[in-house]
């Protein structure tokens, strides 16, 4: 007999790893091969640990369920609060793939004799190759999740393997307690830099469209206003929300005084021409050539003739550290004109001598064991992983990745979700030292 393989694509593969924080997945069963019943499934799939169920129609849906239980065959409701339906369709390629949590986490799937049976969603219905669908328990749109057709062309089904995995100990030692967070705020209150002409480190946030680079400022800032607050625009919209370059202040709490840092955000950057951040807007920024609030023209960058082109920057002017900002979701999905366009402007940065940091941002979504516990960052062997692919894809170095968690859906602070957004505006400050140093070096 032949051997078995698996309908995805090498991408729609990636998208599913991403999703799942895993290493890979290793198909056990195939229904077209197998048989579309229940029994064909249970022998395969029983006691396999955490499965993902991947079903596909004629209308170009891929579309299942993941749990991180057993099939045993019980006859019970199971309880699996990672448990989540996804959808994802090839011919909406710049759509983020759907994922639909339970509201009902209490009973995430029946594990009975049939098909996969996720309450909403149960395939291999009554033994054949359809899907019942009936939304409920996940609270979906059938429109969105199957495109409302519930024949199946193919049903799979995948141990994951490497999810949630943890290293024995931590690669990277971090202080978790109350008292270490407080020592960071006042390390980088207090903070002075080297270079006499400037009281602030001037941070340009660079990355993808919806990789968290505004998110990122909101979330420093409310560490310092003592509550989740949002001044900048965010959100997930398929081009960038941030248009204008802006720079902007930190404030050590109401009335406090201004912060020794300064983060520039500006548009996020695009795969087609005439699309996204240019790259002469890019080194005119990088020059102090642009000012605060200019609003970005992706087709017409600005000229030195221009009134609003700034013709003799300080050196407070100028961007000190350039941070790149990566969706850790998606490092397994970056295209190779993304990578190319992070590449030219990595070499325009090191030709101006300018230091360099990555933000690997939405480290808990990309991992289960970290969105549990925070504490695990440095232990996930998949974090790990992303960490290394973005360090080669970029060519910097490993020290120079640091991951975070910025807000996004919480109403109230979380200690470790500060404590790791603080320790990278420590290394964005440390690192602006650096070019400081260089830059005495060369007047010697």
């Amino acid at each position: 007999m032949s051997a078995v393989t698996s309908r995805l694509s090498r991408q729609q593969e990636k998208k599913l790893c991403s999703m799942l924080g895993c290493n890979r997945l290793h198909l056990l069963f195939k229904a077209s091969v197998h048989g579309y019943t229940g029994d064909a499934f249970h022998r395969k799939c029983d006691r396999q640990g955490p499965t993902v169920t991947v079903s596909y129609n004629q209308s170009g849906y891929v579309f299942g369920a993941y749990t991180s239980r057993d099939y045993a065959q019980t006859n019970q409701n199971i309880a699996d609060e990672k448990a989540f339906l996804f959808s994802f369709n090839d011919q909406e390629v710049k759509k983020d793939p759907l994922r639909v949590a339970s509201g009902e986490p209490q009973r995430s799937h029946h594990d009975g004799a049939g098909g996969p049976n996720f309450i909403s969603l149960v395939f291999l219905y009554n033994n054949t190759a359809t899907v019942y669908s009936n939304p409920g328990t996940y609270p979906f749109d059938p429109a969105e999740i199957h495109g409302n057709d519930l024949q199946l062309a193919e049903c799979e089904v995948y141990r994951v393997e490497g999810a949630g995995a943890l290293l024995e100990k931590p690669w990277r030692n971090v202080q978790w307690d109350v008292e270490k967070r407080k020592s960071l705020m006042d390390m980088i209150a207090g903070w002075k830099h080297g270079a006499r002409s400037v009281q602030k480190a001037r941070v340009l946030l660079v990355g993808p469209v919806g990789a968290g680079k505004s998110s990122f400022f909101n979330s420093v800032s409310s560490i310092f206003k003592g509550y989740v607050s949002s001044q900048a625009n965010t959100g997930c919209a398929g081009t960038s929300l941030t248009t204008q370059f802006r720079a902007y202040s930190i404030k050590a709490g109401s009335g406090g005084k201004l912060l020794p840092i300064t983060l520039c955000d500006t548009m996020g950057l695009e795969e087609g021409l005439n699309a996204g951040l240019d790259i002469d807007d890019f080194t005119s920024i990088l020059k102090g050539h642009i000012q605060d609030k200019y609003q970005l023209n992706p087709s017409m960058p600005l000229q030195p003739e221009s009134p609003a082109f700034c013709k003799e920057p300080s050196l407070k002017d100028k961007i000190h550290t350039v941070v790149y900002v990566i969706d850790a979701c998606r490092v397994k999905l970056l295209s190779d004109k993304l990578i190319e366009k992070l590449a030219a402007f990595r070499r325009k940065t090191n030709q101006m001598g300018v230091p360099q940091l990555v933000l690997l941002t939405k480290v808990d979504e990309a991992c289960s064991s970290v969105a549990v516990d925070l504490k695990g960052i440095y232990q996930s062997h998949y974090i790990h992983k992303m960490m290394q692919e973005v360090s080669t894809s970029l060519g910097v170095s490993l020290s120079a990745v640091i991951p975070v968690k910025n807000y996004s859906q919480e109403l109230e602070l979380d200690p470790k979700t500060d404590i790791l957004l603080l320790n990278a505006v420590v290394q964005m400050l440390r690192t602006t030292e650096s070019f400081f140093d260089d830059l005495y070096q060369e007047d010697e």
